[in-house]
Order: C-alpha cells, then sequence, then structure tokens
C-alpha cells in the first residue's frame, strides 16, 4: 500500500527537488521585467539600461536566523530584504531574485512553502520577482539569494565618491533591530514593534534611488552597523566622517527598552545592524530627498568620530570577531 503522507505533511525529500522548485514557483505571477521565468536552465530579464546591478546574500540557520524567535514567513521576507536593501544602496530598482535552498532531508515542505510565501511578499513590495535558484541537502538550513536589479540610467552610488565638505545623512531606522535582539537574547517577545525590527527589516526602498537622483556622493546600507558602514565610505573614499551627536536620534522607545534591559540605547542607534538603513554623502547645500536627515559631515583625515572623537567600543558587526 502507499503512503498516505499528504502533500502537507511531507518532507523535502519525500517531495523531492523538482517538486521543491514547483512548490516555490508554481503559480507565481512575474513582473514585466521577467522575460522568461523559472523552468529553463536559466531565466531571462529585460535589463533596458544596459546596466545590471547585482548583489548576493547568504543566511544561515543558528547565525542569522532562528526558528524559535521568527516564523518562516518571516525568515522569508527578511532573506529578502537584506538582498534588496543593497541595490538600494546602489541606486538600483530591484527586478528579479534568484534563490538558493540548502536544507536537511526531513524539512517539512510547509516550512519551505512558509519561506517561500515570505520572499514572495517581500519582493513584490518593489515589483520584482524570483525568477530561478537551486535547492539542494544541507547540514542547516541555509537561504543565499541573488538579487538583481536596474540602475534607470542613474550613475551607481559607490562608497569611494565622498568629498571634504559633504554632509552625512541617513534615511531608514537605526537600532531597532539590535534592542529586538536583545530583548529576545533575554527570553522575551514583547515590545512587540522592537522584536519586529529583529524579525523582518523595514528598509527605506525608495530612498536610494531618491538620493541617487539628488545627488548623493557615497551611499551603503547600515547592515552592520551605522559606524561600521560608515567607516567602509570614510575608508573607500579616504575621507574623515564626523557625526554630531546631537543629530543622533534615539528613539524614545529604545530608550525605554534599554532601561529596562540595563542596555545602552544609544550603542544600539551607532553599532547595530539589521535595520537595513541608508546612509549616504551629499554635496554641501543639497535640499535631502523625503525621509533622509543629517547627522554629520565630511572632513579631511579618516575613520569615523563623534563630535570629533573616536567611539569607544566596537562600531559594529563583523563575522568570525
Amino acid at each position: 500500500m502507499g503512503s498516505d503522507t499528504s502533500a502537507q505533511d511531507q518532507t523535502v525529500s519525500e517531495a523531492g527537488e523538482f517538486g521543491l522548485i514547483h512548490r516555490v514557483t508554481s503559480g507565481k505571477e512575474q513582473p514585466p521585467a521577467t522575460l522568461l521565468g523559472p523552468g529553463d536552465d536559466a531565466a531571462v530579464l529585460a535589463a533596458p539600461d544596459g546596466r545590471v546591478a547585482a548583489t548576493t546574500d547568504v543566511l544561515v540557520e543558528q547565525v542569522h536566523f532562528r526558528f524559535d524567535w521568527s516564523s518562516p514567513h518571516q525568515v522569508g521576507r527578511k532573506s529578502v530584504a537584506v538582498n534588496l536593501s543593497d541595490l538600494n544602496a546602489m541606486g538600483a530598482v530591484p527586478t528579479g531574485l534568484l534563490v538558493g535552498l540548502g536544507c536537511p532531508p526531513d524539512t517539512p515542505t510547509s516550512l519551505v512553502d512558509e519561506l517561500s510565501a515570505g520572499m514572495w511578499e517581500e519582493a513584490r513590495r518593489v515589483g520584482a520577482g524570483i525568477v530561478g535558484g537551486d535547492v539542494v541537502s544541507a547540514g542547516a538550513l541555509t537561504i543565499s539569494i541573488t538579487a538583481l536589479g536596474d540602475l534607470q540610467g542613474r550613475t551607481p552610488v559607490t562608497r569611494s565618491g565622498a568629498r571634504p565638505g559633504d554632509l552625512v545623512a541617513v534615511a531608514g531606522r537605526l537600532g531597532w533591530a539590535a534592542a529586538g535582539l536583545a530583548v529576545l537574547g533575554r527570553g522575551f517577545r514583547s515590545p512587540v514593534a522592537v522584536v519586529g525590527a529583529q524579525r523582518v527589516p523595514e528598509p527605506p526602498y525608495s530612498a536610494g534611488p531618491a538620493a541617487a537622483d539628488a545627488g548623493a556622493t557615497a551611499m551603503v546600507d547600515t547592515s552592520d552597523g551605522l559606524l561600521a558602514d560608515l567607516g567602509h565610505i570614510a575608508e573607500a573614499s579616504q575621507v574623515g566622517i564626523d557625526l554630531r551627536g546631537e543629530l543622533i536620534e534615539v528613539p524614545q522607545r529604545l530608550t525605554e527598552v534599554a532601561s529596562a534591559l540595563g542596555a545602552d540605547a544609544r550603542h544600539w542607534v551607532l553599532t547595530g545592524g539589521e535595520d537595513q538603513a541608508l546612509a549616504a554623502t551629499f554635496p554641501a547645500g543639497t535640499e535631502l530627498p523625503e525621509g533622509w536627515r543629517t547627522i554629520g559631515e565630511v572632513a579631511e583625515g579618516s575613520g569615523v568620530t563623534i563630535d570629533g572623537a573616536p567611539y569607544e567600543t566596537a562600531p559594529g558587526w563583523e563575522h568570525w570577531r
């Protein structure tokens, strides 16, 4: 007698490679930029600009996410958001995503279904689609996503264009995901807004192209922390960056959470990553696009300082450190 295991109760080994791919891609509407979607040896995307911005991120279970902290749907959204944020930082508009998924053989297909639903939800927020990928057996659930984007005629905004006299500005939330990580690490599940920021970031998706159009000279997403990522701009541009302490906003909600945990909310804002905010430099006198706020200026020298002094602790996240 054959197995009575339902499709909902299957493991990925029972579904098989092609059955799993079918679950992720079947019935999904692709955006206009997808000229040929999943099902062939490669997808074909329109590239009207003649150039393609491309980026890849890898997320590993227990390193970048935990299913006792986040649902598979939330992990799916987050895995896409961190990639789209990198395109945002170049001034590009996302067009398509390639997804590589490695998972243990006993992984339930329902978990993959939820991951896929989260990925598609986040991709649709920016008008992109999942156009292909691969699935393999792995010891730990691993998600590798390559995001492709269209510059729409813009010059890509790199990390190396900052010049002395430029102003430094940010767009998006800072410190919220770090606060959420601290809350979850203490075994709590609230405040919901703070924990939610760790589970699913909210990148300011329109801010990158807007900054590029406004003449941004350098830009980076703050996935590793504000100070650490501004340090990348300072190094690439061979300049110093000095932040003005009074311009660095510490939200009242983070102050309250930090007080309850015996932590430092300002430290979260300065060094916490995973909010996927943007930091950029603009020529002095630039009228900043909506959602951007000034926090400092570019100067001669090197490194990142606050009111002229180095920050006293590590500036942000670094693997293997």
